[in-house]
């Protein structure tokens, strides 16, 4: 039999589908990425194609392979990591979806959620779930489903119809229908499972109108999930590990002791601090969580959601068409004294943690005759910065100390200047690895330790190495004045007669 020395991580998130092979160091092998097409049917409304997603799946799994030395007989394992919530519902006799994929962003939901809110259940709901009552989760999507796709709910109550959120759909895909399942990190992003007893919640169920009969099995997040169909890829590879892209990003950067946390700096922003064995209630309406569930032990976090973060840099380069690329934002941001005045608030389908507000809106303020594209361009770096300073700010208010490093990845984490400016408005060292595809990472790691290729947690934190870290320069007069700028501007967008 031939060596097997690597593992196939399926990234597939929001705006693309990559498959990247990582050696046993965590070394990146190969890769290959296809973008994802956006549907925006109405004002708020995001959704993907279900099978565009698992062409590109596919095919970037088997581009990834061809490039690596010894080819798909030289994988080991696979590992699944996803935007989250995102949610599929599909017939389970022809395989289709009943509708495209309700992205994370989607808010068509707002109004079920406010209503829902009014009833008072808000704290139930986080009893439970550890989530707040928004758009965002799973579970109002499958309810939206349910009573719009006609025949829908009466196909449900019949057990012909299976949700997933977008693992467990490439799942079923991989394994020819074999396994339904999802993980314990994904099913936590749903608001129907109970975070404290690790499994569906009836009473979210019965609250939400969802049928358990279309729910899937939840597993650790290292687990033998099952193997793929021996005709999509060559040979049959087994599956053995899945998270959720922020626990898969948390898992990457090794934050597993309690007190450790990452940003990840994507499309969106999220912040995640491992809380240990203990879930952390949140007095400033942070989001407990599942980081991973291994041997069946739930480890806790606690999160801050942006939604807006590179789609902003995005909407820069697409849509105002200002900048052909988004690397140039750091030049652009780099080439003034100052923000002078001018601040973005990126509420393009509502604010997330911690104000969740989904019917904000974006805005800018501060435009003068001479504003440019440069002030333009730092504005949108600014604008994470100050979300995640928000996060940060109400995370230790929650623990009640001050953190003491943020580990950050993603694509956006190549950008000096926006760490720079991070570490500087958040008070806390900004430290960068050298591996920043922390996320494919996290779910290679999962998967390493089911198939063996790692024995312990601790093993795998020893290939974590430092690339860059950034201290904070600001005196606290400089942050205040920032801040009270910012503070001003998300009060403006959250006016309902803005």
């Amino acid at each position: 039999m031939p060596s097997r020395d690597y593992i196939l991580a399926i990234d597939q998130g929001t705006t693309s589908t990559r498959a990247i092979v990582f050696g046993r160091g965590g070394e990146q092998v190969a890769l290959a990425q296809r973008e994802l097409p956006q549907i925006y049917p109405q004002d708020g409304w995001v959704e993907h194609d279900p099978e565009e997603i698992w062409r590109a799946t596919v095919d970037v799994c088997r581009r990834a392979m061809a490039s690596t030395p010894g080819g798909v007989e030289a994988i080991a394992a696979i590992g699944i990591t996803n935007q989250r919530e995102t949610t599929v519902v599909w017939d389970r006799k022809n395989w289709q979806p009943i509708y495209n994929a309700i992205v994370w962003q989607d808010r068509r939901t707002t109004l079920l959620c406010r209503e829902l809110e009014a009833s008072g259940i808000e704290p139930l709901v986080a009893q439970h779930t550890g989530l707040l009552i928004d758009p965002y989760f799973s579970a109002t999507k499958i309810a939206w489903m349910l009573d719009e796709v006609p025949d829908a709910r009466p196909a449900a109550l019949r057990g012909e119809l299976a949700f997933g959120t977008i693992d467990c759909f490439l799942l079923w895909r991989l394994t020819g229908g074999a396994v339904y399942a999802t993980d314990a990190t994904n099913a936590s992003r749903t608001m129907l499972f109970d975070i404290h007893s690790q499994g569906w919640s009836p009473t979210m169920l019965h609250l939400f109108g969802v049928p358990p009969e279309m729910l899937p099995e939840v597993y650790d997040s290292a687990s033998a999930f099952g193997e793929t169909e021996p005709e999509l890829f060559g040979r049959a590879i087994p599956i053995c590990g899945m998270a959720g892209d922020q626990q898969a990003a948390a898992i990457g950067q090794a934050c597993f002791e309690p007190g450790m946390v990452k940003a990840t700096l994507g499309t969106g922003c999220f912040v995640l601090l491992n809380t240990g064995d203990k879930a952390a209630p949140s007095s400033y309406r942070l989001l407990s969580t599942v980081a991973n569930r291994l041997n069946g032990s739930p480890v806790y976090g606690l999160e801050g959601s942006i939604f807006i973060a590179g789609a902003a840099v995005q909407w820069l380069r697409d849509g105002l068409v200002m900048i052909d690329t988004a690397s140039e934002t750091e030049a652009l941001a780099a080439s003034l004294e100052s923000n002078r005045g001018v601040y973005m608030v990126p509420a393009f389908t509502g604010l997330g943690a911690p104000h969740w507000d989904p019917e904000a809106r974006g805005a800018l303020f501060g435009l003068t005759r001479d504003t440019g594209i440069a002030d333009i361009a730092r504005a949108a770096l600014e604008s994470v910065c100050y979300q995640v300073m928000d996060l940060i700010m109400a995370m230790e208010a929650d623990i009640g100390e001050p953190l003491s490093i943020l580990r950050v990845d993603g694509g956006m984490a190549t950008n000096d200047w926006l760490l720079q400016f991070m570490a500087d408005m958040t008070g806390v060292p900004v430290e960068r690895p050298v591996v920043t595809e922390t996320t494919a990472l996290g779910a290679a790691y999962l998967a390493g330790l089911e198939c063996g290729f790692y024995g312990s947690l601790a093993e795998i934190a020893d290939h974590w190495k430092r690339d860059r870290l950034f201290e904070p320069k600001f005196t606290p007069e400089q942050r205040h004045e920032l801040k009270r700028g910012w503070d001003k501007a998300i009060a403006r967008v959250q006016e309902k007669d803005f």
